[in-house]
C-alpha cells in the first residue's frame, strides 16, 4: 500500500491555470483510451485546455479546486449547482482528476470531500457525479458511497457515450483535518 501525501486544498488561482490543464490532459490521456479515439486523446492541447481552465476559474460559474503536494498541483475538481435537475440532486461534481502518477494516494477522495463541503458551504444537500460508463471513475464514485442514480446518452468531442450518474443524497461531510 502507498503512503498518502501530505495535501493542501484551495480554490483555484487564475496562475494555476496551466498546471490544472495539465493534470486534465494527463487523466484524460490515461482513462479514455479505448472510450474516445486517440486521435481526439492527442490533440488535447496545454494552450486550448489552459485557456478553458482559466476563463473557469474567472468566471465562476463553477467551484475549481486544486490539491497541492510539494507546491505541485496533482489533482483538480469543478463543481457547483447540478446540470441535469431531473435526477433529484441539487450539486454537481463535474470534473475531478488526479495526475495518473499519483493514483491511489487518497488524492481523489481528499478531493471529493472539499468538493462535498464547498457545496455545502453553497447551500447544497446532495450531489451527483456524471462517469462515462466504460471508465474507470465508476468504480472510484462505488467506492466512495456513490449509488448509481441514472444513465443516459451523450455526445461529447463528437463521440457517443453512455454516462451513469453517481449520487449521494446526503453529502458526506467531515471536518477538515487541522494537523500540521
Amino acid at each position: 500500500m502507498r503512503n498518502a501525501l501530505a495535501l493542501d486544498i484551495r480554490k483555484a488561482r487564475l496562475e494555476d491555470a496551466a498546471e490544472i490543464a495539465r493534470v486534465y490532459i494527463a487523466s484524460w490521456q490515461d482513462a479514455y483510451p479505448g472510450i474516445f479515439p486517440l486521435t481526439i486523446l492527442q490533440a488535447m492541447s496545454l494552450k486550448g485546455q489552459t485557456a478553458r481552465w482559466r476563463s473557469a476559474i474567472a468566471e465562476r460559474k463553477q467551484t475549481v479546486l486544486v490539491a497541492e503536494s510539494g507546491g505541485a498541483i496533482v489533482g483538480m475538481a469543478s463543481l457547483g449547482p447540478t446540470r441535469d435537475t431531473g435526477i433529484g440532486f441539487d450539486g454537481e461534481v463535474y470534473a475531478l482528476y488526479v495526475d495518473p502518477a499519483l493514483y491511489g494516494l487518497g488524492i481523489g477522495s481528499a478531493l471529493l470531500q472539499e468538493s462535498f463541503l464547498a457545496l455545502a458551504a453553497a447551500g447544497l444537500s446532495s450531489c451527483a457525479i456524471w462517469a462515462h460508463r466504460r471508465g474507470q471513475a465508476r468504480f472510484f464514485c462505488q467506492a466512495m458511497g456513490g449509488k448509481l442514480v441514472a444513465e443516459r446518452t451523450t455526445v461529447v468531442m463528437g463521440e457517443k457515450l453512455t454516462e451513469a450518474a453517481f449520487g449521494w443524497r446526503t453529502l458526506m461531510l467531515a471536518e477538515r483535518s487541522k494537523a500540521e
